[in-house]
């Protein structure tokens, strides 16, 4: 067990935390979430003992070991792959370390009777401490994770491959405590999938930050959450956490109605898993979230969204027959697309499959070898890159988004100023004359992000964008894109991220073709079993036939008519608010009205979890068609 006794960390005049006591227990599977520059990568330093506190103390075992991965490890670049796999002071460690030593200079001279006595020497060691076992995981983890050069010196790794490699150092290493942050970055969806199996039967304790909400909801028991320097501890995954958050600060805030809570609705996706819906019954969902988050109060999100852009003409983007490679591997092969208003599009592939090259040949940042690409007149491209943030430390927050606009426009003709912009997207009117120097990486990251959205582009491309990103953040982005009235064409591993804002996926094959798919993340995964595995028909045993299900009678009038009852009750608490409000002074008539609203609230739930309850049945019967 690990214990935090009065834990207290700043930043300049910023307190980052105060007063923290937790304990992290055997087996605990932590998330730790909060706004970027909360403190989230301080907070792990301190537990992994890399960082002193400035209060607080730290108390656990002598032979308590903590393994740390940081967002932006530093591996030593004169090493081989294999050798930093194996750096460690562990007796496993370094059996490994001299037997893949002794290994390798027996293959460089294989007569050397010295070289082959010593290696016998080594397999014994091996043997005696058991270490064939780690040995075996710690290579099938860097397969796993997309590393296969094990001889291969780090100095030659791109940036994202040492992120895999530390990684697989991390998890290889015996540790009592697992510390990652952002272990997601830098990975595809499919190793992605692999890691998350891969922690539910992990050993030891796991400690992360991450901004995959699913990967949040399927590895965690445990919620930590840093908020405006307050600690909070929540006993469930990230579902839970939701629902629970909302909970408490329904509590806090009094004037719930004037306010929409962005996390019933992200409860409300977790719970149904985005599965596939037609248009109308999006609408519906959406309509019964809308009720949902009426009366709850989200404290950072007061701006209504009805975001405008420049006018998209007919003609947006059209690829014909592109192709691109690089010194000889091909990327893009013949590949011709049309893209159109309103489209929401994914481009998803393995590491290094050409999705970043596609982008830049549709911005005109590169060229196509052949092939051509088309931009109408009308378009104006803001693209959201991975590593070119074009930040001046030593300018003020407000005045580098003021450089770009002072003012964006909505769909209505309004105007949303720049320093609400900014408290949209979570810097408070005071931080807002910080200069940028001050903000961490990931509230950077978010600057740069609401900078590319002032300019009102009508087509945005978005590089990796829910990297070093927060997930409160992130939500508000995907809120800012569900009401976006251009194009949005995005490279992401993030499954929520998909599933949240595209309709259409570009999918890059192993052959360099690049396949067309309608539909989110979810979908696309879905309909993978269907055509890739068949039904085996050498086994001619019957099973049992189940009976289709199907609404009864009563349930079908019930399924008709359940939209006009909710939009009814909504109505007449409307009318029940305005009664209220006319009422003034008259406390009698007041708590009568109250207590009338009140039951008419139980009975709007009430419709509204039945309404959620028939449209779950009616999609699963649609599913045996």
């Amino acid at each position: 067990m690990l214990t935090v006794e009065n834990l207290y960390q700043s930043y300049g005049d910023k307190v980052l935390f105060a007063d923290i006591n937790c304990t992290i227990e055997p087996y605990d599977r932590i998330g730790l979430i909060g706004v970027n520059g909360t403190g989230k990568s301080s907070f792990l330093k301190v537990i992994a003992q890399i960082d002193k506190p400035e209060k607080g103390h730290i108390k656990h075992a002598d032979d308590y070991v903590i393994e740390y991965l940081e967002q932006e490890p530093e591996l030593q670049s004169n090493q081989s792959v294999i050798d930093q796999i194996y750096a460690g002071d562990s007796v496993i460690m370094k059996t490994m370390r001299q037997y893949e030593q002794a290994l390798s200079r027996l293959e460089k001279n294989s007569q050397n009777e010295a070289a082959q006595k010593h290696l016998l020497n080594m397999q014994e060691e091996m043997d005696k401490t058991g270490a064939w076992e780690a040995n075996t995981e710690a290579k099938t983890i860097l397969t796993k994770l997309g590393v296969t050069d094990f001889d291969k010196p780090v100095s030659e790794l791109s940036g994202g491959q040492q992120k895999r490699v530390a990684l697989a150092k991390a998890l290889i290493q015996p540790a009592d405590l697992l510390i990652l942050d952002e272990p997601t970055n830098h990975l595809d969806n499919d190793t992605i999938a692999w890691l998350e199996t891969y922690l539910t039967s992990y050993e030891g304790a796991i400690l992360l930050v991450t901004h995959d909400r699913y990967f949040l909801n399927r590895v965690t028991t445990i919620i930590f959450e840093l908020d405006q320097g307050n600690f909070y501890r929540y006993e469930g995954n990230y579902e839970v956490f939701l629902e629970k958050k909302a909970e408490r600060e329904a509590l806090e805030v009094s004037d719930q109605q004037k306010h929409e809570n962005l996390l019933r609705r992200e409860l409300a996706w977790i719970r149904r898993g985005a599965r596939a819906r037609s248009t109308k019954q999006k609408a519906r969902v959406e309509r019964v979230e809308a009720l949902q988050e009426k009366k709850q109060h989200q404290t950072h999100r007061s701006l209504d969204m009805k975001v405008g852009a420049k006018r998209l003409g007919k003609q947006v983007l059209e690829l014909e027959n592109i192709s691109k490679s690089f010194a000889d591997k091909q990327i893009v092969t013949a590949f011709s697309h049309l893209f159109k208003r309103g489209d929401k599009v994914g481009i998803i592939g393995p590491n290094g499959s050409g999705k970043t090259t596609l982008l830049n040949m549709m911005a005109g940042r590169m060229k196509p070898d052949t092939g051509q690409v088309t931009v109408g007149e009308t378009v104006k491209i803001g693209y959201y890159v991975q590593d070119d943030s074009d930040l001046d430390g030593d300018q003020r927050i407000i005045d580098y988004i003021r450089n770009v606009a002072e003012v964006i426009h909505t769909k209505n003709g309004e105007t949303i100023t720049a320093e609400q912009m900014l408290e949209h997207f979570l810097f408070s009117r005071p931080m807002q004359w910080t200069y940028i120097r001050k903000l961490s990486g990931g509230e950077k990251r978010r600057l740069y992000l609401l900078k590319i959205l002032m300019t009102e582009p009508n087509v945005l491309f978005l590089d990796e964008p829910t990297n070093d990103l927060d997930t409160q953040t992130l939500s508000i982005l995907e809120e800012y894109l569900h009401v976006f009235p251009g194009v949005v064409i995005t490279v992401s591993h993030d499954r929520y991220f998909l599933d949240r804002v595209v309709d259409q996926l570009l999918v890059f094959q192993p052959d360099q073709h690049i396949e067309l798919f309608y539909g989110n993340y979810s979908e696309f995964l879905a309909a993978q079993p269907a055509k890739e595995t068949k039904q085996p028909r050498e086994k001619k045993t019957r099973k049992p036939t189940k009976r289709k299900q199907r609404l009864s009678y009563n349930e079908q009038r019930e399924w008709e008519h359940i939209e006009d009852d909710i939009t009814a009750l909504e109505e007449a608490l409307e009318n029940m608010s305005e009664k209220i409000s006319a009422a003034g002074s008259n406390v009698e008539k007041v708590q009568s009205l109250f207590s009338e609203q009140e039951q008419l609230e139980q009975l709007l739930e009430h419709k509204m979890e039945r309404w959620e309850e028939l449209s779950l049945r009616i999609e699963m019967i649609g599913n045996q068609s």
